[in-house]
C-alpha cells in the first residue's frame, strides 16, 4: 500500500461544541494510529466504532493524547482506553507537579493535599489516568518538543503550564476571584445575547481581546509534516498558546507561514485569534478573494450543530482572507475527513461543502 494519512474530524452533537480527531497514517509501508481527544463520554462510543470501521477494526491504538482537562475533549476518550490497546496516553497532569506548586498556593501545606484537590479540579483527566494504571497503559508528558510519532508538540511549555495551573479559576488560590467572576455571570450573559453583526468589507478582522481561559491555553498544539503536508492541530490553544508555539518552529526547521491543513482553534472562537497570530502561522491577508479552487490552505473548524455561539464569523473571514477553503462539522452536518491523494477510498464518503465568505461579523 502507497504510504498516505487520513485526519478525521468527528461531528460531535452536543449542545455545545467538542474535539475528537482520529488519525491513520502510513510512511514507509508502518502505520500509525493517533487519537486526539474524544469528545464528550458519550462521543466515545462513536470514536471506537468509526476507528473500527474505518481504520481496519485494529486491537491497537499507538498514540493517545488528551489535549487539555475539558470535558468536551477528554471525556470520550476512557472508551478509547477501554476499548484498544493503546501504547501511550499523552496528558498533563497538574498533580505530578504538586510539589513544585505547593509554594504557590498559600492555602496549601501538604503536597499530598494539593495533589488530591488537583485532582478533583482536573476530574476528566484523572479519570483518565485510573483507566491507564488499571489497563498498563504507558503515560507520557506532551511537553513543547516531545515527540508522538510523526508529530511534534509545539506548546505548552513546563513552566508556562505551571503558570496555567495557578491562574486558573479552579486552582485554590483563584477561589475568590472565581466567585466574583460567577457573580457576575448573568450581566456576561446578557452582553453576549446582545452581540451585534456589522457588514464588513473584505480584510476586515474584528476579534475578542478576551482571554480564552487558563484551561483553553494548556492544550497541547501538535504539528507534522506528512508526506509533504504540513498538518497543525491547534484544539483550543489561544493567542499565548499560539504563539508560543510559533516561536518553537524554527527549532524543528519549520518556515512560516506554511501550513496546508489548520484545525481551527476552539470551534472557531475569536477568542482564540488575531490577525498578528493567523499571520504568522497562515499568512498576511490577501488583496482580493481566492479564485475558487485556487486557495491554498485547508482550515477544518469542529463545531455542533446546537452550539449557536460557534463558529464566529469572524474567524470563518479570518481564514479565507488568507486563502483558505474552510469546512465545518456543522455545516457539513457529519464527519470530515482530510486524507491525502493516496487514501484508501471510502464508500459514501465526497468533498464537504466549502463555507462562503460571510459579508458581516461580530462586533
Amino acid at each position: 500500500m502507497n504510504d498516505f494519512f487520513e485526519i478525521d474530524f468527528l461531528d460531535v452533537e452536543a449542545k455545545k461544541s467538542g474535539d475528537a480527531i482520529a488519525i491513520r497514517y502510513s510512511i514507509n509501508n508502518i502505520s500509525w494510529i493517533h487519537v486526539v481527544d474524544g469528545g464528550y463520554q458519550d462521543t466515545g462510543t462513536k470514536l471506537v466504532e468509526h476507528i473500527r470501521k474505518y481504520y481496519g477494526n485494529p486491537t491497537y491504538i499507538d498514540h493517545v493524547v488528551a489535549t487539555h482537562p475539558d470535558g468536551d475533549h477528554a471525556g470520550g476518550l476512557r472508551s478509547v482506553l477501554e476499548e484498544f490497546k493503546v501504547g501511550t496516553l499523552w496528558m498533563l497532569r497538574a498533580w505530578n507537579y504538586a510539589d513544585e506548586l505547593l509554594p504557590r498556593f498559600a492555602r496549601f501545606t501538604s503536597v499530598e493535599n494539593l495533589k488530591n484537590r488537583l485532582k478533583e479540579i482536573y476530574p476528566n483527566i484523572a479519570a483518565l489516568e485510573t483507566i491507564a494504571i488499571e489497563r498498563g497503559i504507558p503515560m507520557q508528558e506532551p511537553f513543547q518538543g516531545a515527540k508522538i510519532g510523526a508529530f511534534t508538540v509545539m506548546a505548552p511549555t513546563k513552566s508556562r503550564y505551571l503558570d496555567l495551573v495557578v491562574d486558573s479559576e479552579k486552582t485554590p488560590q483563584s477561589v475568590a476571584e472565581a466567585s466574583l467572576k460567577a457573580a457576575d455571570f448573568g450581566f456576561r450573559e446578557f452582553v453576549k445575547a446582545a452581540v451585534a453583526f456589522v457588514r464588513s468589507l473584505w480584510g476586515e478582522e474584528v476579534f475578542s481581546t478576551d482571554w480564552p481561559g487558563a484551561e483553553n491555553e494548556m492544550s497541547v498544539v501538535q504539528f507534522a509534516n506528512l508526506l509533504g503536508i504540513k498538518v497543525l492541530l491547534t484544539a483550543d490553544a489561544g493567542r499565548d498558546g499560539l504563539t508560543e508555539a510559533a516561536n518553537f518552529a524554527p527549532s524543528i526547521g519549520l518556515v512560516l507561514p506554511g501550513i496546508d491543513r489548520f484545525q481551527v482553534p476552539h470551534h472557531g472562537s475569536r477568542r482564540n485569534v488575531s490577525t498578528e497570530v493567523l499571520d504568522r502561522w497562515l499568512g498576511k491577508r490577501l488583496p482580493a478573494p481566492p479564485i475558487p479552487g485556487q486557495e491554498s490552505f485547508n482550515a477544518i473548524i469542529s463545531a455542533a450543530k446546537a452550539d449557536e455561539d460557534h463558529p464566529r464569523k469572524a474567524v470563518i473571514r479570518a481564514m479565507i482572507h488568507r486563502g483558505a477553503r474552510v469546512a465545518s462539522t456543522k455545516e457539513q452536518g457529519s464527519d470530515i475527513c482530510s486524507a491525502s491523494t493516496d487514501a484508501p477510498t471510502r464508500v459514501g464518503w465526497g468533498p464537504a461543502p466549502l463555507l462562503p465568505y460571510p459579508e458581516e461579523q461580530e462586533e
